[in-house]
């Protein structure tokens, strides 16, 4: 008697593309009277538990999927009702004038967010909508994670759970006719290697967010800054966030590249230098850190994409494609819409009783491309480019406004930057980037290179100066690791480092730099660290700290590091961030 464990739908990861997915799916199965089966599997220790964003998202995915969303127990932390494009500078802010503003900072109306509860919403009444339907069975695991994707004739069946197989593959693995992946990239990276499905490689960005309670004079709900400039003034690209939510909450986060020159740039620690500018100040004194959190956001976008979004057996869908479109901030709702047409894709197979084969699922990827995803990732798709292919824009000319802003007039800094550079080159890099931002200037497709090729060992960044700040408002790294609450099971060993020897050497390389590797600097936890072995300085780390967010992974000079899914539900808490 075989242990196989089957479904028609598999789905990996409880990610917001997924939920969405079963969701509408199981809506439209009752309205057709097709009997299905699915399971879907989440990592963390609940749904939600390893879910960060800073979210002020465009609710219309969220409302075509439940009608009567404003007038539910949905957990909205409030409705942007002013938004805010601030330039900051060492000490002084500028906040843009409305006509000035780019147009992917006007948020007013959209839904301010935890995603964290969201996610964990959408799970608990998807299960109470599949029990209340005879003809849908729905499992749900959480805590439960897929190590590998399973082939059977070069076709995608199903994932390994089981980290160390060595049984019965029946006892091992969970297998679906269809297996949906919108996971960020712990396993769908595999799939998408042995398909060879995408020519260029996915940019990576970290995000870094903080929660605060605030004292019961200060409100900020429904208030949303997004920044550019301090603490990110040695030209890498980023920005920080701010939003104001119900109960005299606030989220503060900053977002970094990870194609960044500078080998040593903390993101934990940036996000502390951010705290600490004066207006910043006068938002938190007084308040109290609730939780800490990181994750990785696909910046790649329209260029990034896979060649395909589907092959035999599986769909591709979410942050496993990299739909976030950087230019107008907005990822969340480009993953539900994955999932929503992968939803009907799928219906109507079922209906049929056919196969999922890549070509029966060929649609999902036209639909999408022709979606309102496809059409804003083209539209921003040098959004990332025109930073990075200049980079005067953030090196010289950054630096020339932000000193007119603390000299009080942020235009006579506009008018150094033409002054003190080729003013007809400046004015030309001016209309260029005004052009790829907003995608009327066209140069064709672009080539990328992994974001740990753009480090340069021996770089030396411009030095911040942060006025006088409360020390009760900024937490060590070491400390940070408490508010993201990780917790292991013994024996954990979920970060794969493939030769010993390729670190010593990287060790060596930048301490005869004066300088930490980048996977020591660049954690956002307090994971790396090196280790004096009899003399020898050896790459160590501690496990027990990591917070999931794959940052080592991607800034490793050697390609020496992978990180792998946590078992058993470990892992880092992210509930309420």
């Amino acid at each position: 008697m075989s242990d196989r464990v089957e479904y028609d739908v598999l789905l990996i990861g409880g990610s917001p593309s997924n939920l969405i997915l079963a969701h509408h799916l199981v809506d439209l199965a009752i309205q057709s009277g097709t009997s299905f089966t699915f399971g879907i599997l989440e990592k963390g220790k609940d749904f939600g538990a390893h879910i960060v964003s800073g979210a002020v998202s465009n609710p219309r995915v969220l409302k075509k999927v439940f009608p009567k969303l404003e007038r539910s127990d949905f957990p909205l932390e409030g409705v942007c009702k002013e938004s805010t494009f601030s330039v900051l500078g060492n000490k002084n802010v500028w906040h843009v004038p409305r006509p000035l503003m780019p147009d992917g900072v006007k948020k007013e109306g959209y839904f301010i967010l935890t995603l964290s509860e969201v996610v964990k919403w959408l799970a608990d009444k998807l299960e109470e909508k599949v029990n209340a339907a005879d003809n849908i069975h729905g499992d749900f695991f959480p805590a439960f994670a897929a190590h590998q994707v399973v082939y059977e004739n070069d076709r995608v069946v199903g994932v390994q759970v089981v980290e160390q197989a060595q049984g019965n593959p029946d006892e091992e693995n969970i297998y679906g006719r269809v297996v949906c992946f919108g996971d960020k990239g712990f396993v769908s990276r595999d799939l998408i290697a042995k398909y060879n499905l995408r020519d260029n490689p996915q940019k990576w960005s970290v995000g870094v967010k903080e929660v605060w309670e605030l004292p019961a004079d200060k409100n900020f709900e429904g208030q949303v800054w997004h920044t550019m400039g301090f603490p990110l003034v040695e030209g890498t690209f980023g920005g920080g966030f701010i939003y104001g939510m119900k109960n005299h909450k606030l989220t503060i986060g900053l977002i970094m590249s990870l194609d960044s020159p500078n080998p040593n740039i903390n993101p934990q620690e940036k996000l502390q230098d951010l705290k600490k500018h004066p207006w910043l100040q006068g938002m938190i004194k007084g308040g109290k850190l609730l939780k800490y959190g990181a994750a990785l956001l696909p910046e790649g976008g329209y260029y990034s994409l896979p060649k395909k979004f589907q092959v035999d057996g599986a769909l591709i869908l979410g942050d496993a494609l990299g739909v976030l479109d950087v230019s107008s901030l907005s990822g969340v709702d480009k993953s539900m819409e994955t999932g929503y047409i992968a939803a009907e894709v799928i219906h109507k197979i079922l209906v049929k009783g056919g196969d999922f084969t890549e070509t029966a699922m060929a649609s999902y990827q036209t639909r999408v491309m022709d979606s309102f995803v496809g059409q804003e990732l083209k539209t921003g798709r040098y959004f990332r480019h025109a930073w990075e292919e200049n980079p005067r824009l953030l090196r010289n000319y950054l630096p020339e406004v932000l000193s007119g802003i603390d000299g009080g007039n942020p235009y006579l800094g506009m008018m150094n930057v033409g002054l003190k550079n080729n003013p007809f080159k400046a004015m030309s890099d001016a209309l260029t980037l005004k052009g790829f931002i907003e995608g009327t200037k066209d140069v064709g497709p672009l080539k990328y290179k992994p974001d740990y090729q753009h480090i340069i060992p021996n770089y030396e960044p411009a030095g911040i100066h942060p006025p006088k700040y409360d020390d009760n408002t900024v937490v060590s790294r070491p400390d940070a690791v408490f508010y993201a609450d990780p917790k292991y099971h013994e024996g954990n060993m979920h970060i794969d480092e493939f030769n010993a020897d390729v670190c010593v050497k990287c060790i060596s390389t930048y301490e005869s730099l004066n300088k930490t590797t980048p996977c020591v600097s660049d954690c956002t936890a307090e994971v790396h660290r090196v280790d004096d072995v009899g003399g020898l300085h050896k790459h160590g780390m501690s496990l027990e700290n990591c917070v999931q967010c794959r940052t080592c992974e991607i800034v490793c000079p050697e390609v020496n590091l992978k990180v792998r899914p946590a078992e058993n539900g470990s892992g880092p808490d992210f509930m309420g961030l």
